[in-house]
């Protein structure tokens, strides 16, 4: 099987080296935000659960003990709301959004290079392809058709490999890209509405809920 593949790739050219590259790229970032993305280190369910059932206007007592045992990006969020509830509620709740931009942009971390690598892998296949086919007509054109088969036949495996290796990364990529991505904008709305609503909350008199 190695054979194999070490013959795919050395079959395939001087572009098969980049698109390697990209493989190795694309991997290491799929497996880091798999680790990073995952729900128990954004959004933990005891953390969301005490936000969620946390009585309007009574003390943050619990919250903010169960917030500074959490390193989590809701922890982060629910952490500033506390702080700033000397605030009035609606620059409160700009801080809260404010500080939400900023974990959003640590969750997409890394996003950007599947993006390109998405784009940039296909056209290395296609440069590859293009790359064999001129050497596949630089050659009949210099010396004829009736003694380069061996030489067409390097050619046609060159052109043909980079453009598979090349859609070998990217479909990956793009699949990996699209899931994360839908994946951090479903919880930043989660975490977004759990914020809002315990502001609401926190700023809501006890007696309010009885009258």
């Amino acid at each position: 099987m190695f054979e194999g593949l070490f013959g795919f790739f050395k079959s395939g050219g001087l572009f098969m080296i980049p698109i390697g590259l990209c493989s190795v790229v694309s991997l290491a970032f799929i497996l880091e935000r798999s680790f990073a993305l995952r729900r128990a280190r954004i959004i933990p369910a005891s953390l969301r659960d005490i936000a969620l059932y946390h009585p309007a206007g009574e003390p943050t007592t619990q919250l903010t003990r169960a917030v500074e045992r959490s390193s989590s990006t809701l922890g982060r969020l629910i952490r500033v709301c506390l702080e700033h509830l000397p605030w009035p509620k609606n620059e409160n709740v700009e801080a809260v959004q404010t500080r939400a931009r900023i974990e959003l942009v640590g969750l997409e971390r890394g996003l950007v290079v599947l993006e390109i690598i998405t784009g940039i892998a296909p056209l290395l296949g296609l440069l590859g392809t293009v790359s064999g086919l001129i050497t596949i007509f630089s050659n009949i054109g210099a010396t004829g058709l009736g003694t380069q088969g061996l030489v067409i036949a390097q050619g046609i495996a060159e052109a043909l490999n980079t453009t598979v290796a090349g859609l070998v990364v990217a479909i990956p990529s793009l699949i990996a890209y699209t899931y994360f991505t839908k994946k951090v904008e479903s919880m930043m709305v989660e975490m977004e509405s759990t914020c809002m609503d315990l502001v609401t909350k926190l700023y809501t008199e006890p007696d309010e809920e009885k009258k």
